[in-house]
């Protein structure tokens, strides 16, 4: 049977240890809270990725993508080749006012243009200025924060093995032009100090016994 009061002591002693501990002001805005790296603050967009394949858009549940793009042709890459056509960005813009941060826009884009920034402070007097076009999203792309480093023993991305193998297949073609280089230099006959045509021998002149 519990002592009658005992709940009333609990309480009472649970004020006073937390009265006798130091509090921990946060000092902002003078100092900014250290985030976890995968805060969702708001979405960047790397331009350059964007091929306009509206896949954001479609799936976004709450409509607050909006994108508009035109068509422009591209000339033959090689004479007798086929004009190509792509789509070129007019706009990319989110209105943060209906966003509600589920990620399915970054989760669905196959070439990785949007990205989780810990950009929190955006915050507008008026909700028409919560729709922030491409140029803002560009420039929160900066803050985001670098991946993590893969475990060593995963397999090496594709596009990083292709650009190691092409760097290596360079690296040995000049050090094999080097070499061939190297080799005609030594030959007999053809060093820098070796006599041209038409040079005489030590005992014989130049243009051979008169």
């Amino acid at each position: 049977m519990p002592i009658p009061g005992s709940g009333l002591a609990k309480g009472l002693a649970v004020t006073l240890r937390t009265m006798t501990k130091r509090s921990h002001t946060a000092q902002y805005p003078e100092v900014q809270p250290e985030l976890p790296p995968r805060s969702r603050g708001v979405i960047g967009l790397f331009e350059e990725n964007c091929t306009v394949c509206m896949l954001c858009a479609r799936e976004c549940p709450d409509w607050c993508i909006y994108i508009d793009s035109h068509k422009e042709t591209v000339p033959a890459a090689a004479p007798g080749g086929r004009e190509r056509s792509r789509n070129v960005l007019d706009r990319f813009a989110i209105d943060f006012s209906l966003c509600m941060y589920c990620g399915i826009c970054i989760e669905v884009c196959p070439f990785d243009a949007l990205f989780w920034s810990p950009e929190f402070e955006y915050a507008e007097t008026d909700i028409h200025e919560l729709t922030h076009e491409r140029d803002k999203l560009r420039e929160w792309m900066w803050t985001v924060p670098a991946p993590p480093a893969l475990d060593p023993a995963a397999e090496e991305p594709k596009e990083i093995a292709a650009a190691r193998k092409a760097v290596e297949k360079a690296e040995a073609a000049a050090a094999a032009a080097q070499a061939a280089a190297a080799a005609a230099d030594a030959a007999p006959g053809t060093g820098p100090g070796a006599p041209g045509p038409g040079s005489g021998t030590p005992d014989t002149p130049a243009g051979g016994p008169a």
